[in-house]
């Protein structure tokens, strides 16, 4: 994939951290801004094409991902192309080959249950490897562990890991929680973010509060 480098890497010299939203080219993919992908074993460039699997147009599925996310290396989406039925008597996918069996073109879909978009949410960090399913929303400041494969919606600020992943604690009290969620840091204009940099760093909530009053 060829695509211009202005804003992909966001560090001089490496090429294996991308800001993903600039190499995004498929209609069906959002990215928010500051969002990075790192891959120390294929091109980051190429994330839509081995990270995001199953993903085919006649579904129309979508995959949302918020500003501010740190997405690690191997982490991949399946989406609902990847399923096969469970209310048939079969799970072979009979749609899927209608030539062969003589079914109506418009039955592909009938293959597969939909379960919808995946959706992340803003400062949310995919550990190495993680695997997010289909029709998963996953919670603004939601940590998912190395390998974890994420079968059911991600609170925010939740820690998960495991097979499946389960929640492990809270990053911070419910109290914390509300009022990062209420502030949406990650929408202030860049030179707000710039600014305050230590404040979200540190920890200093009041100290942010102030400045959304």
């Amino acid at each position: 994939m060829t695509i211009p480098e202005k804003n992909i890497y966001p560090r001089t010299g490496d090429k294996h951290t991308v800001y993903l939203k600039d190499t995004i080219t498929k209609p069906n993919i959002s990215v928010g801004e500051y969002t990075m992908y790192h891959d120390f074993v294929n091109d980051p460039v190429d994330f839509e094409q081995n990270n995001v699997l199953y993903q085919y147009p006649i579904n129309q599925d979508q995959l949302i991902i918020g500003k501010f996310c740190s997405i690690a290396c191997g982490a991949r989406f399946l989406f609902n192309s990847a399923n096969h039925t469970l209310s048939s008597l079969s799970t072979y996918p009979f749609p899927l080959f209608f030539e062969e069996w003589g079914l109506n073109r418009d039955s592909v879909t009938d293959s597969w249950d939909n379960k919808g978009d995946i959706v992340v949410g803003n400062d949310v960090w995919i550990g190495y490897e993680a695997v997010v399913l289909a029709g998963v929303t996953i919670g603004d400041g939601a940590i998912i562990g190395t390998r974890a494969l994420v079968t059911k919606d991600v609170a925010p600020y939740t820690i998960v890991g495991g097979v499946p992943a389960q929640p492990i604690r809270k990053r911070f009290s419910e109290q914390t929680i509300d009022a990062l969620l209420a502030m949406k840091w990650w929408d202030w204009p860049k030179e707000l973010i710039a600014k305050n940099i230590d404040a979200i760093q540190n920890g200093s909530l009041e100290r942010l509060r102030q400045i959304t009053g």
